[in-house]
């Protein structure tokens, strides 16, 4: 008895709780909202989704420059929908990584699906967060690729910034309605005014289509959506042409396997069907799909316009690739374009601490990059870290991130190696263009670097840079540009007090320290972003690191001539301090090939040999003195110098101790 009482219990417990009488004017009558709390998948009925027609649903991103406010503005848009109840603990509800929430700033572009009631119709606001630095501007261009329009967000206090003018011609190139919104009203130093004629001088966007928001209070929220019901017009598809969706997206659950993003282009996808990926050409059999409110929300079906996830039971990371185009089975389409495939600008070494771990990290490694496609794995060795990979990243901070990733979300630890960028050689001998097969290769490890007689030229990847800065620190940025080797392309002022300056860098000068150096001699004021500008001739060389003589592979570095000595004599020190003494003398030196260009002797541990002479003839001193010299000699000649794995760590770790 007592058991069919908790049975009858549970029954209903897992019955859909009636709908609240007096529903917002915001939310359908039979969206499950109750008592102000967001609603929950669970035990409720799934959504109608073939209720909104392709007219009634508007596809947005928000883009911005770092901390302008955009995950705060789509706190707010949430709560003025009713996606989420109002409480103050809304902060950056869409960045739900660890990463994000300890860094404050967004790393991985997240999307919603709102509920709006405009002039007595029901609308779909397809919402995407992405991120603000120049870093994870991949995931913004995959995040355009399914909007039709976006909201660009400018402080009304910083003003636009470097990555503002990189996320407008993003948007801009893309053929997308922009909706400039400016933030922060609310500060103290706020001026609107100017920021508008900001826009409207870069831009072209006259002032009067600016609108004034504070985000954090919500004052002129409600106008933005107005303006996106209006300026963005709905997606170009059609629910009965045959089924066409891009996986712009995707994650990995260890309960039910890949998770795909996906926003439709035509016809409808509904749970049991069979579909097909356009690049794997595997079949599944579809077993749920809902949107994202933000959290999951399972629905009948999706169709042509709106954007939502897919679970079909694919348990390999490699079967969703991103980009990708799905179809029905036996109703091929033809593939969508896709997304060009990210350019690593960094490349750094992985291994793991212990060789036991390999199979673990590598797992994990496959999973992390099916939630980040612009991260590239080739595998790679190392005589003194073992086994490992070489991977290729968009940025300094995107390493990092991604390191961190891998530490919060799969718990490992792995050693990564000083950051390198990619450099090209044009090879002269015959020789190697028959074993390449081509006439210029690639070169991502010192390993790889060709003699100096086989090439006709080497080449280093060059970035166009942008920094906004104010006036009064022109003179120190132009002095540390014209340090890293960078010529001025352009210089015009914003306004009277801002100035936007465009440099040609190599980017090797940049990839480690220059964003910080930057900030710190503008006080924190100046912002930085570039674009990949190509390759260009440069006087390159490879430098040797010798321990008495013999080189190590893995302390090899291609840099360029004028920076060799300065580099070449930083790591002979660090090597100095790191490496423990022996009983020989240890010569550490930094060559080009037969060229020494840097020394540090590590002393040799030596016994007193003399403590028992006291007095009596020099003569006997000497010959002591001698004999030991001549052990030393000999012990030097038959001695091998093992480096600890740690030495080696500490000297190609990322941090710079200069």
């Amino acid at each position: 008895m007592a058991l069919a009482g908790r049975a009858a219990l549970l029954w209903r417990a897992r019955l859909p709780s009636p709908c609240p009488a007096a529903a917002p004017l915001c939310c359908p009558a039979w969206l499950p909202v109750a008592c102000g709390r967001p609603y929950s998948s669970r035990g409720k009925g799934k959504l109608d989704m073939s209720a909104y027609p392709v007219e009634s649903i508007r596809n947005f991103s928000i883009i911005a420059h770092v901390d302008h406010g955009k995950s705060t503005l789509a706190d707010r848009l949430l709560e003025i929908t009713g996606t989420i109840s109002k409480t103050d603990r809304n902060e950056q509800v869409l960045d739900k990584l660890q990463v994000e929430r300890e860094r404050g700033i967004t790393v991985k572009a997240q999307s919603a699906s709102l509920f709006y009631n405009h002039e007595g119709i029901n609308y779909l606001l397809n919402l995407i967060d992405t991120p603000g630095h120049v870093d994870f501007s991949y995931e913004v261009l995959r995040s355009l690729s399914a909007c039709q329009g976006v909201i660009l967000v400018v402080d009304a206090n910083e003003g636009i910034q470097a990555q503002t003018v990189a996320n407008f011609y993003l948007a801009f190139e893309a053929q997308l309605s922009i909706i400039p919104v400016i933030n922060k009203i609310d500060l103290k130093n706020a001026n609107p005014e100017r920021v508008e004629k900001q826009i409207e001088k870069l831009f072209d966007i006259p002032t009067d289509e600016c609108i004034r928001i504070s985000a954090k209070q919500g004052t002129n929220v409600e106008k933005v959506l107005q303006k996106v019901i209006e300026k963005i017009p709905p997606p170009q598809c059609n629910t009965v042409d045959p089924l066409k969706a891009l996986v712009f997206d995707s994650t990995f659950d260890h309960y039910r396997g890949v998770i795909a993003n996906i926003a439709l282009f035509g016809g409808e996808i509904a749970k049991g069907q069979k579909i097909v990926f356009a690049h794997s050409k595997k079949r599944y059999e579809v077993n749920e799909v809902g949107i994202l409110t933000p959290n999951e929300q399972p629905t009948h079906k999706l169709c042509a316009g709106q954007v939502g996830y897919l679970i079909a039971g694919m348990k390999e990371v490699t079967e969703a690739q991103i980009g990708d185009t799905l179809f029905l089975y036996k109703q091929p389409v033809e593939p969508l374009p896709g997304f060009k495939s990210a350019k690593p600008m960094v490349y750094a070494g992985m291994y793991p601490v212990d060789q036991t771990e390999y199979n673990n990290l590598k797992s994990a490694l496959e999973r992390l990059t099916l939630n980040d496609s612009s991260v590239t794995i080739h595998c790679d060795s190392s005589l003194a870290l073992g086994a490992g990979w070489r991977l290729g990243f968009l940025g300094l901070l995107h390493m990092e991130v991604f390191n961190q990733r891998l530490e919060q979300e799969y718990n490992m630890s792995v050693v990564l190696t000083a950051p390198t960028v990619p450099y090209k050689a044009v090879l002269s001998s015959a020789k190697l263009k028959k074993e390449y097969g081509k006439n210029q290769i690639t070169i991502i490890n010192p390993a790889q670097f060709p003699d100096k007689l086989s090439v006709s030229e080497y080449l280093e990847p060059t970035v166009l840079g942008t920094i906004v800065t104010p006036h009064e620190y022109i003179g120190k940025i132009i002095t540390l540009c014209q340090d890293r080797r960078a010529v001025q392309k352009d210089m015009m002022y914003i306004d009277e007090n801002r100035v936007m300056l465009k440099y040609l860098f190599p980017l090797n000068e940049i990839v480690v320290d220059f964003y910080d150096t930057l900030k710190s001699l503008s006080s924190g004021y100046a912002s930085f972003d570039y674009e990949d500008a190509g390759y260009q001739s440069a006087d390159l060389i490879k430098m040797d690191i010798l321990l008495n003589g013999n080189p190590v592979e893995e302390l090899a570095t291609i840099i360029h001539n004028d920076k060799a000595y300065a580099a070449g004599k930083l790591l002979c020190e660090r090597l100095k301090e790191t490496i423990p003494r022996q009983l020989f003398e240890i010569a550490i030196q930094a060559a080009i090939g037969k060229k020494i260009i840097a020394r540090e002797t590590l002393k040799a541990y030596r016994k007193n040999v003399v403590a028992k002479c006291y007095g009596g003839d020099i003569t006997r001193r000497m010959k002591l003195l001698k004999r030991q010299a001549e052990g030393k000699r000999l012990m030097r000649k038959i001695g091998n110098i093992e480096v600890p794995r740690d030495a080696f760590i500490r000297v190609l770790k990322r941090e710079s101790d200069k």
